[in-house]
């Protein structure tokens, strides 16, 4: 006997209309004169026509760049090897903190039932900060700043401050040992490295 499972949620028409993958299939359609219906439609286009995919998806996401990118993909072919975007400058931490409203950015929930929960504005101010006192101690553009953290509100903030003044980020969760996380953290030769006390 065959039995068909009840899917746990379906959305409603509303929340289809409203997802950001109808929004980018309307876009696509716009743009390129398409009358993609659904995901299996864009999913095709997307690797019949790679780099106008791709150029589409830069544009919808409204990435903000310094300089914009020269073509969308060099050496396509050549896998791995294939250049994205080449010639474009970004901070992914500019592009990160642009919404500055009340709207949830982060949930946290943590092993022993600690709870938490900051607003895009609350992490842009708490980023600012961070990143206005590296500076203060002579952080720089290209500076290695690393985090020797588990998954915390905190590591992503601090990962969003040294981005955003240009310094390279790198980390490894605290899980592997302090020898393990010497060795590897010992190569990048940080000029700051964040840690935590404890789990949560």
């Amino acid at each position: 006997m065959k039995t068909t499972k009840k899917p746990l949620w379906v959305p409603s028409a509303t929340e289809i209309k409203n997802a950001n993958m109808a929004r980018f299939i309307g876009f696509v359609n716009r743009r390129y004169g398409k009358n993609f219906k659904s995901y299996n439609d864009l999913y095709q286009w997307s690797i019949d026509r790679i780099p106008d995919f791709w150029a589409a998806m830069w544009d919808f996401a409204e990435i903000k760049t310094s300089k914009t990118y020269d073509r969308v993909v060099e050496d396509l072919t050549k896998f791995p090897g294939a250049k994205w975007f080449p010639g474009a400058r970004l901070n992914f931490a500019e592009n990160l903190l642009r919404y500055r409203d009340d709207r949830l950015a982060f949930v946290f929930r943590g092993e022993t039932q600690k709870s938490a929960q900051m607003t895009y504005r609350e992490v842009y101010r708490a980023v600012a900060r961070l990143a206005k006192s590296l500076r203060e101690i002579g952080i720089q553009p290209g500076d290695r700043v690393v985090g020797y953290m588990p998954n915390l509100m905190e590591t992503a903030i601090a990962m969003l401050a040294a981005t955003s003044v240009g310094a390279v980020w790198s980390s490894c969760a605290t899980d592997i040992g302090a020898l393990a996380a010497l060795d590897r953290l010992g190569q990048v030769e940080p000029k700051v490295l964040f840690t935590v006390d404890g789990y949560f």
